[in-house]
């Protein structure tokens, strides 16, 4: 583009740039010659060293009147545009709040469809409804429903929040954890478990343990259509049982077709526009994939869709907002993308403290994660969360954040 062009297109807000997530949006963005105002809520995100930033701003009171407020005096100082958002809690606000921001349109789901994919049960049965492999699942409403799994549920499982954001304020109100994923074996270890959540009187969902790895397929949703494909499979997690990726390669769009489909079925049931991201556990022993979960949502390993030019942002900023399908290059398949802090963490699990790996099937083979964690960096087609020689100063801060400096 040139200087011309890009002065006269709206700016992309983008709300969120603490984290790679919100980082890699920018860089995209930036990349595509969009004007970026990126917004954070800490003053030390790493966003905001971005050198694709055309301005950079602090949101003070986020998810209030007085935040909306700090978002409407933005679009009157610098103009019309569009806003992308990172995460769950601030799109449920931006939603209930969308004709309240002035001159600024965020680009958003529709109410409905993102209260579906915010809660696990009602995405399980509707995936179920169309003939999707999901695990065996159950959320017992009282103690005893809670009794009644320990006899007839067929273990081990996994224990999660059907909608942690739901229950969060209420746990922590308790001085209870929120435990993203938790392994029980037994009965009896279930039991023990769910014992902890009776001051509160709700309990997780109660899900059959899957084997395997984790399997993201990621799409654009425009008037039922999907118009961008995209997906990975995670190489390491954080935990290393399962959680979120730490590394992840893209897979070749002509591998997993039929899943494709079905999963661009059950967003088109669910009536998803927009990005979104649609995760399976894969078992390569046995070729099942199971549906975990679908986030609507700019998700974790994001970079790697970035690097790869799948180009979702640039796609939600010039379809759900200018109404023009731009031109995007070819996906890139051959890339890899790591998290270097998260692998450490990873590795001193595995290495020191094997014990605290929650999923006992967890093969725990210190010689080859190490080998694997050293010889990434010889590789060309390794690419970093964070780390970038086209923009290096989100990578400083984020070190020196980590070092409380």
């Amino acid at each position: 583009l040139s200087m011309n062009e890009t002065q006269i297109r709206p700016p992309c807000y983008v709300l969120g740039i603490e984290t790679q997530i919100g980082l890699s949006l920018v860089r995209e963005l930036g990349e595509a010659g969009i004007p970026v105002v990126g917004i954070a809520v800490d003053p030390d995100a790493i966003g905001l060293k971005s050198r694709y930033l055309s301005h950079g701003e602090i949101l003070k009171r986020p998810r209030t009147d007085e935040g909306l407020a700090e978002l409407r005096a933005l679009g009157e100082r610098y103009g019309d545009g569009y806003l992308l958002t990172v995460s769950e809690a601030n799109t449920a606000w931006l939603i209930d709040n969308h004709a309240r921001l002035g001159k600024i349109t965020p680009l958003l789901p529709s109410k409905e469809a993102f209260a579906i994919v915010l809660d696990k049960t009602r995405t399980l049965e509707a995936a179920a409804a169309l003939g999707l492999d999901v695990p065996q699942s159950a959320c017992p409403s009282d103690w005893d429903e809670v009794e009644q799994l320990a006899r007839g549920f067929r273990f081990p499982a996994v224990l999660k929040w059907a909608d942690p954001n739901a229950v969060a304020g209420a746990l922590h109100a308790a001085g209870i954890e929120l435990i993203k994923a938790e392994y029980v074996y037994s009965a009896d270890e279930f039991l023990r478990a769910a014992e902890r959540y009776r001051p509160v009187g709700a309990w997780p969902l109660v899900q059959e343990y899957c084997a395997g790895v984790g399997l993201g397929q990621f799409f654009f949703m425009h008037r039922g259509q999907a118009v961008r494909r995209f997906q990975h499979l995670r190489i390491a997690e954080w935990p290393p049982e399962g959680g979120f990726s730490s590394v992840c390669d893209a897979v070749p769009l002509d591998q997993f077709r039929d899943l494709q489909e079905q999963s661009i079925g059950l967003l088109q049931h669910i009536g998803w526009d927009g990005v979104a991201m649609v995760e399976y556990r894969y078992d390569p022993a046995s070729g099942r994939a199971v549906l975990m979960e679908v986030n609507g949502r700019f998700w974790g390993s994001f970079p790697l869709a970035m690097y790869c030019g799948a180009g979702f942002g640039v796609l939600a900023y010039a379809l759900q907002g200018e109404g023009r399908m731009p031109a995007l290059p070819p996906v890139r398949e051959n890339l890899r993308c790591r998290m270097v802090a998260t692998e450490l963490k990873r590795l001193r699990r595995i290495l020191l403290e094997p014990g605290k790996i929650r999923d006992r099937t967890f093969k725990v083979r210190p010689v080859h994660e190490t080998v694997r964690f050293l010889v990434d960096f010889l590789r060309p087609s390794v690419r970093y969360y964070v780390w970038s020689l086209k923009d290096i100063k989100p990578f400083i801060r984020d070190v020196r954040n980590a070092l409380g400096m």
